[in-house]
């Protein structure tokens, strides 16, 4: 449960300051407010502010004085240590702890290893499977237990092939 959080994107320069506005990719943008160190670029900076706007955020971080500092910083992802990351309510999972679980069917079948999953409305997960890769969005009724001490998921075999491609 080590690595590293991606929680945002960063947008832009905001204002002259060298603050920067990203887009959280976290569940809300007040999730950014949790971390007092992010790392962008492979260096890592002191979070000296944040605030939120729905899905936005805004950074001021130590290091970054001025707006063309924080213009070489557009389009890069901001990072998080997973260790600096707060709890999750139960059934929630950060991505980096569901990467390389093991996915079985309800009978016990193995069917594959996650590689990725893709966070959207409804996440997707890719699989690597004995046949190919494999994904599958994680609609209501496919993934019956998720077990991270375990290594990992149980899925419903009937809702699985549904959504499966």
């Amino acid at each position: 449960m080590d690595g590293l959080l991606t929680i945002a994107s960063v947008l832009k320069p905001q204002g002259i300051r060298g603050e920067i506005k990203v887009k959280a990719l976290t569940d809300s943008a007040e999730d950014l407010k949790a971390f007092a160190k992010v790392i962008i670029a492979g260096t890592e900076y002191a979070v000296l502010s944040c605030r939120t706007q729905g899905e936005f955020g805004y950074l001021a971080l130590r290091g970054l004085a001025d707006r063309n500092a924080a213009e070489l910083l557009r389009g890069q992802d901001v990072l998080a240590r997973r260790s600096d990351a707060p709890p999750l309510p139960e059934g929630r999972y950060y991505i980096v702890d569901l990467e390389g679980l093991e996915v079985y069917n309800e009978k016990g079948t193995y069917i594959g290893k996650v590689v990725s999953v893709t966070p959207a409305k409804t996440d997707v997960y890719t699989l690597e499977t004995p046949k190919g890769e494999v994904s599958f969005a994680a609609a209501d009724g496919v993934i019956a237990e998720v077990d991270l001490e375990g290594g990992k998921i149980i899925v419903n075999n009937k809702r699985f092939k549904e959504v499966s491609v």
